[in-house]
């Protein structure tokens, strides 16, 4: 309700400044911007409240008394009937004058629609937004902790373009260190001399490169309860191969460059089938010497200082405080022989970025296991200087489990994304067939991948980033509650009510007569509902937190649901009638199918 909100504002403002001067008090204007205008909390109080409690310590009135004295400025309003409930100014709007507006701006702007703001402003135009996700290891697959940080941040992504944002995309391969040399070394003791290749075996790359690493964890610590068929020194010998392979053996290179392309193939393929992209790769091979020159500045103009044993470091009591641990307070970002180490990679990855594309915002998607580096990293390019590290922001989410609990991918307890999403995808199939809607559907595998898809990840954004969840399968299939397939179920339902409608005849009406029937409580709902879209969108993308996004879409399929057993399309008995409520009933796709675009589900015609 956009355009009601504004002009609900702007009333009670002058009010406001009205009571006030009537009564001799002078307000500052910087309390009046604070001025919010929100949702009553229930209909019979109204459809919009403003909340006094912001003037009475100024105006050392009461704000059950400045909202009674705001009322009667007020007097009468064409918005609607204004009323003072305890310390609120409310309005119970004119439905008709107020549901046109909303519906209008559905319609005109179609896919756009929740772009625009109250002023009819994309609230983030001009802010530059790049998006650091996913971020994998080309020594395994996607597991199931990468589909939350791939919804996350594609999630996020969507919503800030959504909200006016241009947005770049990147995501770092970790293709390089010890724990790539084990996959390796593990090739070539199991796998090389036989020929074997992902190609032979019939695997995906990084299935394959996965399976090599959990061979190398079984050859060092050896069978269960049988310590002598343990080999301690396989660590040691991917040290070495690391050595090897940062002085540029031929050999080395040409080996990690194979499992290396095997491993991202496979990744890049669950890309394509989740929907994740980006616009620019970058790798850690490739990165991870830079950052040395702006450390050696850094010391040269004492931001950073050398310690006794030769390392270069940096005092950080400002960022953990002065009551923690004496080891805590400096950091090492160059050690003695000089080399870097993995922050120093970040702090020359960051600026470079920002060289190749000017940002005014850098998002991090990172598990909360890495809050600390986090800190210290944006605490760093600050003390250097760089003006845009104030704009720095570490998008911390919470670990993702499966029931029988943590998962660790040197033993193999991870669950890979493609086996899970195949695991949902023949879960989905099963159901659509047990229903009898294989032939119905269209393409029923097709429709079962989508399902499956939407499921996985609506599950992810449903909660707030920060927590930690546990994903459980069949609850995130289920066709009832808050799922991903009861959206579709849903928007499939919609769109098979629409095709009904016009089966019989009804058209759309969109004129003012037929939209000022629309007056039930249901109808209203469902009205006011479809108007608080764009607030929600600015919100997100503001929080950077796409879990408002999901729980809207599915409070307004919800107050679809309730509207449609109230009010029906076809035995309105009135044309009019009949044609506004089918009119609300196209919005209300429209809306949908915006929302689920943002949260990853996809939308089905049929289902």
């Amino acid at each position: 309700m956009a355009d009601a909100k504004t002009a609900f504002r702007d009333i009670v403002t002058k009010a406001v400044t009205d009571f006030f001067e009537s009564k001799g008090i002078e307000i500052d204007a910087g309390l009046m911007e604070k001025l919010v205008i929100q949702a009553a909390p229930n209909p019979e109080m109204g459809d919009l409240g403003a909340p006094m409690f912001v003037f009475a310590k100024a105006a050392r009135m009461a704000p059950p008394q400045i909202a009674a004295g705001v009322v009667e400025m007020v007097g009468e309003c064409s918005l609607g009937k204004v009323l003072a409930v305890g310390p609120y100014v409310n309005i119970k709007l004119d439905k008709a004058g107020a549901a046109a507006p909303i519906l209008l701006a559905v319609k005109t702007q179609g896919d756009n629609y929740g772009s625009f703001n109250q002023q009819g402003k994309k609230p983030l135009e001009g802010r530059r937004v790049m998006i650091e996700f996913s971020s994998p290891n080309t020594n395994k697959p996607l597991h199931l902790g990468h589909i939350r940080n791939d919804a996350l941040g594609e999630s996020v992504s969507r919503i800030l373009k959504a909200a006016g944002a241009e947005v770049y995309k990147v995501d770092l391969i970790n293709n390089r260190g010890v724990h790539i040399c084990k996959s390796m070394l593990a090739y070539k003791m199991f796998h090389e001399a036989k020929g074997e290749t992902p190609e032979t075996l019939g695997m995906k790359g990084d299935h394959f490169v996965g399976q090599c690493y959990v061979e190398f964890d079984k050859y060092l610590k050896g069978e269960k309860d049988k310590p002598e068929t343990a080999h301690p020194e396989a660590n040691q010998m991917a040290e070495d191969m690391l050595i090897k392979w940062e002085a540029g053996d031929s050999e080395v290179r040409k080996l990690w460059e194979m499992m290396n392309k095997w491993t991202f193939d496979g990744v890049k393929e669950t890309y394509g089938r989740t929907g994740i992209s980006f616009d620019k790769y970058y790798f850690e091979s490739e990165t991870y010497l830079k950052g040395k020159d702006e450390i050696l500045k850094g010391l040269e103009k004492g931001v950073f200082f050398k310690a006794e044993d030769g390392s270069v470091r940096i005092d950080v009591t400002d960022v953990v405080g002065k009551g923690k641990d004496e080891d805590n307070h400096e950091k090492v970002l160059l050690r003695k022989d000089g080399t870097s180490v993995y922050i120093t990679q970040d702090i020359g990855t960051a600026i470079s970025r920002h060289d190749d594309w000017a940002f005014n915002q850098l998002v991090y998607v990172v598990a909360s296991e890495q809050n600390y580096h986090f800190k210290i990293l944006f605490h760093i390019l600050q003390k250097l200087g760089f003006e845009w590290a104030n704009k720095l922001f570490h998008l911390s989410y919470g670990l993702v489990n499966l029931p029988s609990g943590r998962m660790k991918s040197r033993e193999g307890t991870v669950v890979d994304a493609d086996d899970l999403i195949d695991s949902l995808h023949a879960d989905a199939l099963e159901a659509i067939k047990e229903r009898g809607r294989d032939e119905q559907v269209g393409d029923a595998d097709d429709v079962a991948e989508k399902v499956a898809l939407g499921a996985l990840h609506y599950y992810m954004l449903q909660a707030t980033p920060i927590k930690d969840m546990l994903f459980n399968p069949a609850e995130s299939l289920s066709f009832n509650g808050n799922t991903g397939p009861y959206l579709q179920y849903m928007g499939a339902r919609i769109n098979s009510i629409l095709g009904k409608a016009k089966e019989a005849g009804i058209s759309a009406d969109s004129s003012d007569e037929a939209v000022a029937l629309l007056s039930s409580e249901d109808e209203w709902a469902l009205i006011k509902q479809l108007g608080d879209y764009p607030g929600v969108i600015e919100k997100a993308a503001e929080n950077l937190d796409p879990s408002g996004v999901a729980a809207y879409v599915y409070e307004t399929a919800k107050d679809f649901s309730k509207f449609y057993q109230t009010c029906s399309i076809v035995n309105a008995g009135d044309a009019k009638l009949a044609g506004a409520r089918l009119y609300l009933a196209e919005c209300t796709l429209q809306v949908i199918k915006n929302a689920m675009t943002l949260v990853l589900v996809p939308y089905l015609e049929k289902m």
